[in-house]
């Protein structure tokens, strides 16, 4: 379990078809074998560490639904510490299980950060809604706006997160990590019932 709330920025120094090596000495030496990192907001286990490197196995699966096979050597990607029972829950609660990726449609620099605009895949969008939580690449983010333009949702960007995180980078054509609110998922399946 995360919070989104982004632990570092690292880079990928191994990106082979089913495995990822990433760099990061402060992170690396918290992690154990077996245990959890979010990379991109995808929840991956630690398989193997050497010196500043962990790294990861990553199936299929992980592969169709994120932007994790996508990543290449020297590739800046998000971090993200597993939440304990000690922790302070900021953001809100991120299960590391990416939904869908979403294409960046637009970045708007604004007079206090950016305003980015995603598209919006049918699978989630019933879990969207304006004021409510999103993970984007595992940053806990709130919805500014929904289908305007159809088929999108917006985001506005602070100047913190967009100096420690990917965020920074995004342009028109990223594509991104999304997973909907688990509060939204559950209250959506319930109400289904």
């Amino acid at each position: 379990m995360f919070t989104g709330i982004v632990s570092a920025v690292a880079k990928v120094v191994v990106a082979d078809a089913n495995r990822l090596g990433i760099e990061h000495a402060t992170v690396a030496r918290r992690l154990k074998i077996g245990g959890s990192i979010a990379v991109n907001g995808c929840c991956l286990t630690v398989v193997k560490k050497r010196g500043p490197v962990f790294f990861a196995d990553v199936v299929p699966e992980t592969l169709r639904r994120t932007n994790l096979g996508a990543l290449r050597e020297g590739t800046e990607v998000n971090l993200e510490l597993p939440l304990s029972a000690t922790s302070v829950l900021d953001g809100h609660l991120v299960q590391g299980h990416v939904d869908a990726t979403g294409t960046v449609k637009s970045v708007e620099r604004v007079s206090s950060g950016r305003e980015v605009t995603i598209e919006l895949p049918a699978a989630i969008s019933r879990f969207v809604a304006v004021k409510g939580s999103i993970a984007v690449d595992g940053v806990s983010l709130t919805v500014a706006a929904v289908d305007k333009p159809p088929g999108t949702f917006k985001v506005a960007l602070i100047p913190h997160t967009l100096e420690l995180t990917i965020a920074g980078n995004y342009k028109r054509g990223s594509i991104v990590n999304l997973e909907a609110d688990v509060v939204a998922r559950y209250v959506a399946r319930n109400l289904h019932r």
